[in-house]
């Protein structure tokens, strides 16, 4: 760990200039306290660093929650081991998977399906529902949907050659619509102030615009944990048919990497923001994932008390989209992807293993943080383009 200033802990050994300088404005803003934790995996994000820890006192800044209210991971073990799915052809389970679970941004069910009608039930008793319908009235058809960019689905083997149910996703495109308003009050609220940046602008506790948000913030995190829950129960079902016997579910780990709790750290009870980390209490299951193409980790957290509880969310982007579309070629990527089932698309080019940190780095770094109990390899990966 490194000590940048009284305000600023940093846990990334590769970080880029311009993110401990985004850091060091988010840092500088007077209501955060006692410090915030950059986790291994930091980089460049909107208005407040992916990689960071936020904790705040009396108020919360909704662009360092970001637009993917609740977006998380959720990894199931199964019973069956590598042995049941050596030989068989896995592009077929891929096209299942594809088609029973929608892709890519903007693409969502065409009705409500049966299984997720008491997930939606849920939603709509829960405070915050009408802010839903008033940014996305075809939310339900949103639950059960993946999105696009780094979000996936994957079948992969551990060290002991189990095999897991692993993805990735947030609360979609109502998830965003929400922020995306709440982002823009907060800015209206301190126009005029000087402050290190837009994008910092934040909501003060106490105010209707505030409770507003959070009631939103609530309801989009458990959204999330619900389509993620949905999604899963739709890959089980697909993995049962392409295996023809039902899935058991030996263990279950969910967890949020984009949100904010209230919780009391250095004796003091503030908004925690994880902008791209995870809770990592003593004892607490998480999922750190790799890139496209390399190893994910079930881990346990070790409570490490300057880190705020936290961990990294990932291997957090070295290269941006473009600059990563201009860098690696389709060949390059089919070389890295060999013996995985995939999409094999040119679409998925800014998803190169490479343009992300290496995950083995990020882990090192990460190593007073979480205990490291099993290590993913996919067989398939599932994307929206």
């Amino acid at each position: 760990m490194e000590k940048i200033n009284d305000r600023l802990l940093n846990w990334a050994s590769i970080l880029e200039p311009t993110t401990r300088t985004q850091a060091e404005r988010t840092a500088s803003m007077p209501f955060i306290h006692p410090h915030v934790a950059l986790m291994p995996d930091a980089h460049l994000g909107l208005g407040a660093t992916v990689g960071s820890v936020i904790p705040t006192d009396g108020a919360i800044i909704p662009a360092a929650v970001g637009v993917d209210i609740g977006c998380g991971m959720m990894a199931v073990r199964t019973q069956f081991t590598g042995d049941d799915v050596r030989g068989r052809n896995l592009a077929t389970l891929h096209e299942q998977i594809s088609r029973a679970i929608p892709l890519s941004a903007g693409r969502y069910n065409k009705k409500l399906r049966e299984t997720a009608a008491a997930r939606v039930e849920e939603l709509r008793d829960l405070p915050g529902a009408a802010q839903a319908d008033g940014v996305a009235h075809n939310w339900p058809l949103q639950l059960g949907s993946l999105g696009s960019g780094n979000h996936f689905i994957e079948v992969c083997l551990d060290e002991d050659d189990r095999v897991w149910l692993f993805l990735h996703s947030g609360s979609r495109g109502v998830g965003n619509r929400l922020a995306s308003k709440h982002i823009r009050v907060a800015q209206d609220r301190c126009a005029g102030m000087d402050l290190p940046d837009r994008d910092l602008a934040y909501l003060e506790e106490g105010t209707a615009e505030f409770d507003a948000y959070v009631e939103a913030l609530h309801w989009a995190q458990r959204f999330a944990a619900l389509n993620r829950e949905e999604m899963m129960d739709r890959l089980a079902e697909q993995v049962s048919r392409f295996l023809t016997e039902e899935v058991h579910r030996a263990q279950v780990v969910q967890c949020h990497h984009n949100y904010t709790e209230r919780e009391t750290h250095y004796g003091t009870e503030v908004w925690l923001s994880r902008k791209g980390a995870i809770s990592a209490r003593a004892g607490q299951w998480g999922l750190i994932p790799g890139s496209m193409g390399a190893a994910s980790y079930v881990v346990v957290g070790k409570g490490d008390v300057e880190s705020l509880t936290s961990a990294p969310h990932g291997a957090g982007r070295n290269h941006s989209r473009g600059a990563a579309r201009r860098m690696f070629t389709r060949a390059d990527l089919d070389r890295r992807m060999k013996g995985i089932a995939w999409g094999r698309s040119d679409a998925f080019l800014d998803e190169h293993p490479d343009a992300y940190k290496p995950i083995d780095v990020v882990m090192a770094d990460a190593a007073d943080l979480v205990e490291v109990r099993h290590t993913l390899r996919q067989v398939v990966n599932v994307k929206g383009d």
